[in-house]
Protein backbone atom coordinates (compact mmCIF):
# COMPACT_ATOMS: atom_id res chain seq x y z
CA UNK A 1 0.00 0.00 0.00
CA UNK A 2 1.08 3.55 -0.69
CA UNK A 3 -0.53 6.84 0.22
CA UNK A 4 -1.94 8.95 -2.61
CA UNK A 5 -4.15 12.00 -3.19
CA UNK A 6 -7.15 10.53 -5.01
CA UNK A 7 -9.91 12.38 -6.86
CA UNK A 8 -13.02 10.29 -6.31
CA UNK A 9 -15.51 12.65 -7.99
CA UNK A 10 -14.99 15.83 -9.98
CA UNK A 11 -15.64 19.03 -8.11
CA UNK A 12 -14.83 17.46 -4.74
CA UNK A 13 -11.58 17.76 -2.76
CA UNK A 14 -8.88 15.17 -3.25
CA UNK A 15 -8.78 12.49 -0.54
CA UNK A 16 -5.57 11.03 0.85
CA UNK A 17 -6.18 7.30 0.53
CA UNK A 18 -4.23 4.05 0.51
CA UNK A 19 -3.87 2.51 -2.94
CA UNK A 20 -2.45 -0.85 -3.99
CA UNK A 21 0.02 -0.56 -6.88
CA UNK A 22 0.52 -3.44 -9.26
CA UNK A 23 4.06 -4.70 -9.67
CA UNK A 24 5.80 -3.25 -12.73
CA UNK A 25 5.02 -5.31 -15.80
CA UNK A 26 7.17 -5.74 -18.89
CA UNK A 27 8.68 -2.41 -19.89
CA UNK A 28 7.47 -0.66 -16.73
CA UNK A 29 9.24 0.92 -13.74
CA UNK A 30 8.18 1.66 -10.20
CA UNK A 31 9.29 5.02 -8.83
CA UNK A 32 9.42 6.16 -5.21
CA UNK A 33 8.49 9.80 -5.56
CA UNK A 34 10.30 12.50 -3.62
CA UNK A 35 8.53 15.60 -4.91
CA UNK A 36 5.75 16.71 -7.25
CA UNK A 37 4.73 20.14 -8.46
CA UNK A 38 1.13 21.33 -8.34
CA UNK A 39 0.22 22.38 -11.89
CA UNK A 40 -2.89 24.16 -13.12
CA UNK A 41 -3.59 21.15 -15.35
CA UNK A 42 -4.12 19.12 -12.16
CA UNK A 43 -6.76 21.62 -11.07
CA UNK A 44 -8.34 21.40 -14.54
CA UNK A 45 -8.64 17.64 -14.09
CA UNK A 46 -10.13 18.12 -10.65
CA UNK A 47 -12.70 20.78 -11.52
CA UNK A 48 -14.00 19.29 -14.77
CA UNK A 49 -12.24 21.50 -17.32
CA UNK A 50 -10.59 18.25 -18.40
CA UNK A 51 -12.26 14.87 -17.99
CA UNK A 52 -10.15 12.08 -16.47
CA UNK A 53 -11.39 8.57 -15.75
CA UNK A 54 -12.06 8.32 -12.02
CA UNK A 55 -11.07 7.52 -9.37
CA UNK A 56 -7.76 9.09 -10.37
CA UNK A 57 -4.48 9.98 -8.67
CA UNK A 58 -3.59 13.45 -9.92
CA UNK A 59 -0.12 14.94 -10.28
CA UNK A 60 2.07 14.68 -13.36
CA UNK A 61 5.14 16.81 -12.59
CA UNK A 62 7.38 14.69 -10.38
CA UNK A 63 10.76 13.19 -9.64
CA UNK A 64 11.99 10.27 -7.58
CA UNK A 65 14.05 7.10 -7.50
CA UNK A 66 13.49 3.83 -9.35
CA UNK A 67 12.77 1.04 -6.85
CA UNK A 68 11.74 -1.81 -9.20
CA UNK A 69 11.76 -2.61 -12.91
CA UNK A 70 9.83 -5.03 -15.08
CA UNK A 71 11.12 -7.41 -17.69
CA UNK A 72 12.83 -5.85 -20.67
CA UNK A 73 13.58 -2.50 -19.02
CA UNK A 74 16.91 -1.21 -20.29
CA UNK A 75 16.43 2.53 -19.93
CA UNK A 76 16.96 2.77 -16.16
CA UNK A 77 17.98 0.58 -13.25
CA UNK A 78 16.99 0.34 -9.61
CA UNK A 79 18.52 3.26 -7.74
CA UNK A 80 18.46 5.71 -10.66
CA UNK A 81 17.00 9.15 -10.07
CA UNK A 82 14.41 10.15 -12.66
CA UNK A 83 12.05 12.90 -13.78
CA UNK A 84 8.57 11.80 -14.84
CA UNK A 85 7.52 12.39 -18.45
CA UNK A 86 3.72 12.59 -18.70
CA UNK A 87 3.75 12.30 -22.51
CA UNK A 88 5.99 9.28 -23.20
CA UNK A 89 6.68 8.83 -26.89
CA UNK A 90 6.38 5.44 -28.55
CA UNK A 91 9.14 6.38 -31.06
CA UNK A 92 7.31 4.44 -33.77
CA UNK A 93 4.11 6.31 -34.79
CA UNK A 94 3.85 8.84 -37.62
CA UNK A 95 4.34 11.84 -35.31
CA UNK A 96 7.37 10.36 -33.58
CA UNK A 97 8.94 9.52 -36.93
CA UNK A 98 8.21 13.07 -38.08
CA UNK A 99 10.27 14.47 -35.20
CA UNK A 100 7.23 15.45 -33.10
CA UNK A 101 7.32 13.06 -30.11
CA UNK A 102 5.27 15.52 -28.03
CA UNK A 103 2.34 14.69 -30.35
CA UNK A 104 2.79 10.91 -30.10
CA UNK A 105 -0.54 9.24 -30.87
CA UNK A 106 -0.04 6.74 -28.04
CA UNK A 107 1.10 9.16 -25.30
CA UNK A 108 -2.33 9.41 -23.66
CA UNK A 109 -3.17 5.70 -23.61
CA UNK A 110 -1.74 5.11 -20.15
CA UNK A 111 -4.13 7.62 -18.52
CA UNK A 112 -7.12 5.51 -19.56
CA UNK A 113 -5.80 2.30 -18.04
CA UNK A 114 -6.10 1.40 -14.32
CA UNK A 115 -2.74 1.08 -12.62
CA UNK A 116 -3.77 0.52 -9.00
CA UNK A 117 -6.78 -0.22 -6.78
CA UNK A 118 -8.31 1.17 -3.64
CA UNK A 119 -8.31 -1.17 -0.67
CA UNK A 120 -11.81 -2.34 -1.69
CA UNK A 121 -10.61 -3.32 -5.16
CA UNK A 122 -11.94 -0.28 -7.03
CA UNK A 123 -9.69 0.41 -10.05
CA UNK A 124 -7.68 3.64 -9.88
CA UNK A 125 -6.28 5.55 -12.87
CA UNK A 126 -3.09 7.62 -13.10
CA UNK A 127 -3.66 11.31 -13.81
CA UNK A 128 -2.10 12.14 -17.19
CA UNK A 129 -0.61 8.67 -17.06
CA UNK A 130 1.67 9.46 -14.12
CA UNK A 131 -0.15 9.67 -10.77
CA UNK A 132 2.53 11.80 -9.14
CA UNK A 133 0.56 12.82 -6.02
CA UNK A 134 1.52 9.56 -4.37
CA UNK A 135 4.39 8.02 -2.47
CA UNK A 136 5.08 5.71 -5.43
CA UNK A 137 3.88 5.20 -8.98
CA UNK A 138 4.30 2.74 -11.86
CA UNK A 139 4.90 4.10 -15.36
CA UNK A 140 6.27 2.89 -18.70
CA UNK A 141 10.04 3.12 -18.94
CA UNK A 142 9.58 5.80 -21.63
CA UNK A 143 7.76 7.79 -18.93
CA UNK A 144 10.96 8.51 -17.00
CA UNK A 145 14.08 10.48 -17.86
CA UNK A 146 17.21 9.54 -15.87
CA UNK A 147 19.08 12.41 -14.25
CA UNK A 148 22.38 12.68 -12.32
CA UNK A 149 22.27 11.76 -8.65
CA UNK A 150 23.51 15.20 -7.56
CA UNK A 151 20.45 17.06 -8.90
CA UNK A 152 18.01 17.83 -6.02
CA UNK A 153 14.81 15.92 -6.74
CA UNK A 154 12.48 18.60 -5.39
CA UNK A 155 13.96 20.94 -8.00
CA UNK A 156 14.13 18.32 -10.74
CA UNK A 157 10.40 17.65 -10.38
CA UNK A 158 9.63 21.00 -12.02
CA UNK A 159 11.53 19.99 -15.13
CA UNK A 160 8.76 17.47 -15.83
CA UNK A 161 6.16 20.05 -16.86
CA UNK A 162 6.52 23.74 -15.97
CA UNK A 163 10.09 24.17 -17.15
CA UNK A 164 9.92 21.83 -20.14
CA UNK A 165 6.72 23.51 -21.29
CA UNK A 166 7.70 27.14 -20.72
CA UNK A 167 11.28 26.82 -21.88
CA UNK A 168 10.30 24.71 -24.87
CA UNK A 169 7.61 27.19 -25.89
CA UNK A 170 10.28 29.87 -26.25
CA UNK A 171 13.09 27.80 -27.78
CA UNK A 172 11.27 25.06 -29.69
CA UNK A 173 7.83 26.39 -30.61
CA UNK A 174 8.23 30.16 -31.04
CA UNK A 175 12.01 30.20 -31.59
CA UNK A 176 12.47 33.62 -30.01
CA UNK A 177 15.53 35.48 -31.29
CA UNK A 178 17.76 38.02 -29.51
CA UNK A 179 16.24 41.50 -29.47
CA UNK A 180 12.66 40.37 -30.09
CA UNK A 181 9.96 41.61 -27.75
CA UNK A 182 7.99 39.14 -25.65
CA UNK A 183 4.80 39.38 -23.62
CA UNK A 184 3.74 36.60 -21.24
CA UNK A 185 0.11 36.37 -20.10
CA UNK A 186 -0.27 34.52 -16.79
CA UNK A 187 2.63 34.15 -14.37
CA UNK A 188 2.26 30.79 -12.72
CA UNK A 189 4.99 28.17 -12.92
CA UNK A 190 4.80 27.91 -16.71
CA UNK A 191 4.63 31.67 -17.26
CA UNK A 192 7.63 32.27 -15.02
CA UNK A 193 9.51 29.58 -16.95
CA UNK A 194 8.66 31.42 -20.18
CA UNK A 195 10.11 34.61 -18.68
CA UNK A 196 13.34 32.85 -17.74
CA UNK A 197 13.65 31.31 -21.19
CA UNK A 198 12.95 34.63 -22.92
CA UNK A 199 15.70 36.26 -20.87
CA UNK A 200 18.11 33.47 -21.78
CA UNK A 201 17.15 33.93 -25.45
CA UNK A 202 18.11 37.60 -25.32
CA UNK A 203 14.58 38.97 -25.78
CA UNK A 204 13.88 42.63 -25.02
CA UNK A 205 11.64 43.98 -23.72
CA UNK A 206 10.08 41.10 -21.75
CA UNK A 207 6.66 42.01 -20.38
CA UNK A 208 4.94 39.94 -17.72
CA UNK A 209 1.16 40.25 -17.40
CA UNK A 210 -1.04 38.97 -14.58
CA UNK A 211 -4.22 39.90 -12.75
CA UNK A 212 -2.33 39.80 -9.45
CA UNK A 213 -0.37 43.00 -8.83
CA UNK A 214 1.74 41.29 -6.17
CA UNK A 215 3.40 39.18 -8.87
CA UNK A 216 5.31 42.17 -10.19
CA UNK A 217 8.43 41.46 -8.13
CA UNK A 218 8.24 37.76 -8.95
CA UNK A 219 8.04 38.61 -12.65
CA UNK A 220 11.13 40.84 -12.49
CA UNK A 221 13.03 38.15 -10.56
CA UNK A 222 12.38 35.65 -13.34
CA UNK A 223 13.33 37.88 -16.25
CA UNK A 224 10.60 40.42 -16.98
CA UNK A 225 11.80 43.91 -17.76
CA UNK A 226 8.27 45.26 -17.30
CA UNK A 227 5.12 44.19 -15.46
CA UNK A 228 1.59 45.07 -16.57
CA UNK A 229 -1.51 44.32 -14.53
CA UNK A 230 -4.13 42.56 -16.63
CA UNK A 231 -7.19 44.72 -17.27
CA UNK A 232 -9.05 46.25 -20.20
CA UNK A 233 -6.07 48.49 -21.03
CA UNK A 234 -3.47 45.70 -21.17
CA UNK A 235 -3.03 45.65 -24.95
CA UNK A 236 -2.61 49.43 -25.12
CA UNK A 237 -0.04 49.32 -22.32
CA UNK A 238 1.95 46.66 -24.17
CA UNK A 239 1.90 48.63 -27.41
CA UNK A 240 3.27 51.65 -25.55
CA UNK A 241 6.16 49.48 -24.35
CA UNK A 242 6.86 48.11 -27.84
CA UNK A 243 7.12 51.18 -30.04
CA UNK A 244 3.38 51.29 -30.67
CA UNK A 245 3.49 48.05 -32.68
CA UNK A 246 2.85 45.30 -30.15
CA UNK A 247 5.09 42.39 -29.19
CA UNK A 248 6.92 40.14 -31.61
CA UNK A 249 5.84 37.18 -29.49
CA UNK A 250 2.91 36.77 -27.11
CA UNK A 251 2.61 33.67 -24.93
CA UNK A 252 -0.75 32.81 -23.39
CA UNK A 253 -0.16 30.67 -20.31
CA UNK A 254 -3.78 30.71 -19.10
CA UNK A 255 -5.87 29.12 -21.84
CA UNK A 256 -8.95 31.31 -21.51
CA UNK A 257 -10.73 33.09 -24.40
CA UNK A 258 -10.09 36.52 -22.84
CA UNK A 259 -6.36 35.94 -22.40
CA UNK A 260 -5.93 34.46 -25.86
CA UNK A 261 -7.68 37.48 -27.37
CA UNK A 262 -5.56 39.80 -25.21
CA UNK A 263 -2.41 38.03 -26.40
CA UNK A 264 -3.59 38.42 -29.99
CA UNK A 265 -4.26 42.13 -29.53
CA UNK A 266 -0.93 42.64 -27.75
CA UNK A 267 1.11 41.20 -30.63
CA UNK A 268 2.26 43.22 -33.64
CA UNK A 269 1.24 42.75 -37.25
CA UNK A 270 3.18 39.70 -38.37
CA UNK A 271 3.76 38.66 -34.76
CA UNK A 272 3.27 35.24 -33.23
CA UNK A 273 0.83 34.17 -30.52
CA UNK A 274 1.67 30.89 -28.80
CA UNK A 275 -1.09 29.30 -26.70
CA UNK A 276 0.35 27.20 -23.87
CA UNK A 277 -2.51 27.24 -21.36
CA UNK A 278 -4.93 24.32 -21.40
CA UNK A 279 -8.55 25.38 -21.68
CA UNK A 280 -11.88 23.62 -21.96
CA UNK A 281 -13.38 22.24 -25.17
CA UNK A 282 -16.59 23.98 -24.11
CA UNK A 283 -15.14 27.49 -24.53
CA UNK A 284 -14.38 29.16 -27.84
CA UNK A 285 -12.31 32.06 -29.17
CA UNK A 286 -13.66 34.11 -32.08
CA UNK A 287 -11.77 35.93 -34.82
CA UNK A 288 -13.24 37.71 -37.80
CA UNK A 289 -11.92 36.73 -41.20
CA UNK A 290 -10.57 40.19 -42.01
CA UNK A 291 -8.36 40.41 -38.93
CA UNK A 292 -6.84 37.00 -39.64
CA UNK A 293 -5.82 38.28 -43.06
CA UNK A 294 -4.97 41.88 -42.21
CA UNK A 295 -2.78 41.43 -39.15
CA UNK A 296 -0.78 38.59 -40.67
CA UNK A 297 -0.23 37.08 -37.23
CA UNK A 298 0.53 33.46 -36.49
CA UNK A 299 -1.65 31.76 -33.86
CA UNK A 300 -0.22 28.42 -32.74
CA UNK A 301 -0.71 25.86 -30.01
CA UNK A 302 2.09 24.46 -27.93
CA UNK A 303 1.93 20.94 -26.48
CA UNK A 304 4.53 20.19 -23.78
CA UNK A 305 6.80 22.92 -25.11
CA UNK A 306 7.22 21.02 -28.40
CA UNK A 307 9.83 19.16 -26.37
CA UNK A 308 11.55 15.82 -26.50
CA UNK A 309 12.29 15.22 -22.81
CA UNK A 310 15.14 12.85 -23.64
CA UNK A 311 16.87 15.74 -25.41
CA UNK A 312 15.57 18.76 -23.53
CA UNK A 313 15.90 17.62 -19.91
CA UNK A 314 19.71 17.19 -20.29
CA UNK A 315 19.84 20.60 -22.00
CA UNK A 316 17.94 22.19 -19.14
CA UNK A 317 20.24 20.54 -16.59
CA UNK A 318 23.19 22.09 -18.43
CA UNK A 319 21.51 25.50 -18.30
CA UNK A 320 20.93 25.06 -14.58
CA UNK A 321 24.59 24.18 -14.04
CA UNK A 322 25.66 27.23 -16.04
CA UNK A 323 23.42 29.56 -14.00
CA UNK A 324 21.17 30.49 -16.94
CA UNK A 325 18.13 28.75 -15.45
CA UNK A 326 16.97 29.03 -11.83
CA UNK A 327 14.47 26.22 -11.41
CA UNK A 328 14.58 26.32 -7.61
CA UNK A 329 13.25 29.90 -7.64
CA UNK A 330 10.02 28.69 -9.25
CA UNK A 331 9.04 26.87 -6.05
CA UNK A 332 7.31 29.40 -3.83
CA UNK A 333 5.51 27.03 -1.44
CA UNK A 334 5.83 23.49 -0.10
CA UNK A 335 3.37 21.04 1.44
CA UNK A 336 2.66 17.34 1.88
CA UNK A 337 -0.14 15.22 0.41
CA UNK A 338 -2.68 16.61 2.84
CA UNK A 339 -2.05 20.11 1.52
CA UNK A 340 -2.75 19.55 -2.17
CA UNK A 341 -6.27 21.00 -2.03
CA UNK A 342 -4.98 24.15 -0.35
CA UNK A 343 -2.25 24.32 -3.00
CA UNK A 344 -4.96 24.40 -5.67
CA UNK A 345 -6.40 27.46 -3.94
CA UNK A 346 -2.99 29.17 -4.09
CA UNK A 347 -2.37 28.54 -7.79
CA UNK A 348 -3.05 32.14 -8.77
CA UNK A 349 -0.85 33.65 -6.07
CA UNK A 350 2.72 32.56 -6.82
CA UNK A 351 4.89 30.11 -8.70
CA UNK A 352 4.81 26.39 -7.95
CA UNK A 353 3.88 24.55 -4.77
CA UNK A 354 6.07 21.50 -4.22
CA UNK A 355 4.44 18.43 -2.67
CA UNK A 356 7.15 16.66 -0.68
CA UNK A 357 6.50 12.94 -0.66
CA UNK A 358 9.69 11.37 0.76
CA UNK A 359 13.15 12.34 1.92
CA UNK A 360 15.99 12.24 -0.60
Amino acid sequence: MVRAAVLMRQGEPLEVRDIVLADPGPGQVRVRLVAAGVCHSDLSLANGTLAPTMPVVLGHEGAGTVVAVGDGVDRVAVGDNVVLNWAPACRACWFCNAGEPYLCEHAEERAGQPYATLDDGTPVHPGLGTGAFAEETVVPQQGVVPIPSDVPLDTAALLGCAVLTGNGAVHNTARVRPGQSVVVMGLGGVGLSVLQAARAAGASPIIGVDVTESKAQLAILHGATEFVRADETTSKSIRRLTGGRGADHAFDCVGQPATIRASWSASRRGGTVTVIGVGSRRTTVEFNVLELYWFGRTLQGCVYGSSDPDVDVPRLLDEMAEGRLDVAALATDATDLTGVNAAFDRLGQGGRTIVRLAGE
